[in-house]
């Protein structure tokens, strides 16, 4: 019989105390690598949806008011209606505003239009213009469904990148408040298809950042490796969230071209981290061939399918003979790209030089602009934009309770609780990504960088706040993170509970300074006083 021998009490003590100031073992190569999926699947999708819910209520109700054609709405809802009819764009007469307020919008020319960006935006709007109509509700359907949209992506990219559904929900929330979303969401603009295919493109490579460390964990997992041990690892070049997200770069730069700024800024930041994952992996120095074996399969899947992609959004364009330039080549058939690319594909080259010769040309760069705002005040709302602003409106008419006459605005201006902290959440996400190498704050900094500093370069001429709708879901990410890291985890005791009432009294004030700014922002009428009450700085009337 085997008799157990048993440590006296004073070892078995300091057995124990041996054992718990032992050092807890670092996880290995396959745990850094492996990104398990999250847990609260229902619970995460609820939150989307009701987050998104809200954010689309916010948006919907008065849609159609002001039953106008509201600043560019005048450009691109016309364009939208004329592409539906015609499949490109027509000139229209001096009077056809007025003539489509009142139910005849069939008054385009003959001649084509000169228009000055790609289609996809404009070919959205106009699906909304075949269900609902030429009408104000008609032309703005289409920003809505996007505007609501973008805040469900952004919640989906956050809760993926901060492995919390609560972060995601919050940075939704945030979203759903923000004046320049809601009012960039409930008008017939390019920008907010910009924004939402942008987002949706970095949230497909959020993705692909996960799947492709996780393919590099199950390689090392079939066949027995601690690690790589310097060599390269398998070449996985076939990605198919990093495919999907060429593919909504090609239609975000299909909307406005200033998306390819970002596309070059995350098809970089992607490639890095595929490097550092092979790093991780094991691959050594080995793991900067992926520069190359990583990087080609990457701009493929990135630059050249977004460029087959924009291509295609002209289909209506090349297979139509009205179009601005379409001809061009039948006039130049000597041209170097007519006899090398045909006619339609020479024609749109030409048309494209036009475009550009337009956005850089003497022309633009002397006009000027009352509510020319430059870059450097994007983010401290120096010079917001009013979109509409009609006064003297009677009254008793409108509900409104002045004594006298009333007056209806839009003006397009983020929430300035959400703004201005943004300002702060960026600096301390740069300092957080470089300085304490957290690789998630690397996202809010270079879409913020990548959105916003380009057009430093084109300051001369006149351009407008809200471009910056493209910078907005960044910024909204940056401030979420930082609420992430003051909540802290559940192990953190008494300081989780610290930061989550912080954070949730930081949510409760933007929520109520949207709602101070929401007369002005969803052309509510309201008394003079109560306008100038909401004009806190003189730039912003």
């Amino acid at each position: 019989m085997i008799v157990p021998v048993l440590a006296p009490p004073g070892d078995v003590a300091s057995a124990r105390s041996v054992e718990e100031e032992r050092p807890p073992l670092l996880p290995s190569t396959l745990q850094r690598l492996r990104v398990e999926p999250l847990t609260d699947r229902l619970a995460g999708w609820l939150v989307t949806v009701v987050v998104t819910a809200v954010a689309f209520v916010l948006r919907v109700v008065h849609l159609g008011r002001p039953n106008a054609l509201i600043f560019d709405e005048t450009y691109y809802a016309k364009d939208a209606y004329s592409l539906l009819r015609f499949g490109y764009e027509r000139a229209w007469p001096s009077d056809a505003n007025d003539k489509i307020i009142a139910g005849n919008p069939d008054v385009m020319n003959q001649a084509a239009a000169f228009v000055v960006h790609p289609p996809v935006g404009k070919w959205l709007i106009a699906v909304g213009e075949q269900l609902f109509g030429m009408t104000s509700v008609g032309w703005r359907v289409a920003p809505l469904i996007a505007g609501t949209l973008l805040v469900l992506v952004l919640i989906r990219l956050v809760r993926r990148v901060s492995r919390s559904t609560l972060i995601g929900g919050i940075a939704g929330l945030l979203l759903a408040f923000d004046g320049l979303a809601y009012v960039m969401s409930r008008v017939a603009l390019l920008d907010i298809f910009l924004a939402f295919f942008v987002v949706a493109g970095v949230a497909c490579l959020a993705a692909d950042r996960d799947w492709f460390r996780n393919r590099l964990a199950d390689h090392l997992e079939r066949h027995g490796l601690a690690d790589l041990g310097d060599r390269f690892g398998p070449g996985l070049a076939v990605r198919p969230w990093r495919i999907a997200a060429g593919v909504c770069f090609g239609l975000a730069i299909g909307s406005k071209w200033s998306a390819l700024y970002v596309l070059a800024a995350f098809a970089l930041l992607s490639l890095a981290w595929d490097v550092g994952a092979r790093r991780l992996a094991g691959a050594g120095s080995r793991s900067y061939v992926g520069i190359i074996r990583d990087g080609v399969p990457a701009f493929v899947s990135l630059v050249v399918l977004a460029g087959f992609v924009y291509l295609s959004t002209w289909a209506s364009w090349l297979t139509t003979s009205g179009g601005y330039d379409r001809a061009w080549a039948a006039q130049h058939p000597e041209a170097t790209t007519t006899r090398l690319l045909g006619a339609p594909l020479a024609s749109l080259i030409q048309f494209h030089r036009d475009i550009w010769d337009f956005h850089t040309g003497d022309f633009i760069n002397t006009q000027t602009h009352s509510y020319d705002a430059k870059p450097i005040g994007w983010l401290l709302l120096v010079r917001p934009l009013s979109m509409h602003y009609q006064g003297d409106i009677p009254a008793a008419s409108q509900g409104c309770s002045g004594p006298d006459t009333c007056v209806s605005a839009v003006l397009a201006i983020g929430t300035p609780a959400l703004w201005w902290a943004g300002v702060i959440a960026l600096i301390a996400a740069a300092i957080l990504w470089v300085g304490a190498r957290d690789w998630r704050f690397s996202i809010p900094v270079v879409g913020v960088l990548a959105a916003w500093l380009p057009w430093f370069a084109y300051d001369t001429r006149p351009v407008f706040y809200f471009y910056a709708i493209a910078v907005v879901p960044f910024t909204v990410m940056a401030v979420a993170l930082c609420l992430g890291r003051l909540i802290s985890d559940a192990r953190a005791g008494d300081r989780r509970m610290i930061g989550g009432v912080l954070a949730g009294a930081f949510i409760t004030l933007v929520a109520a300074n949207f709602a101070w700014f929401y007369p002005i922002l969803s052309g509510e009428p309201i008394t003079h006083a109560q306008w100038l009450a909401r004009m806190w700085f003189r730039s912003w009337i």
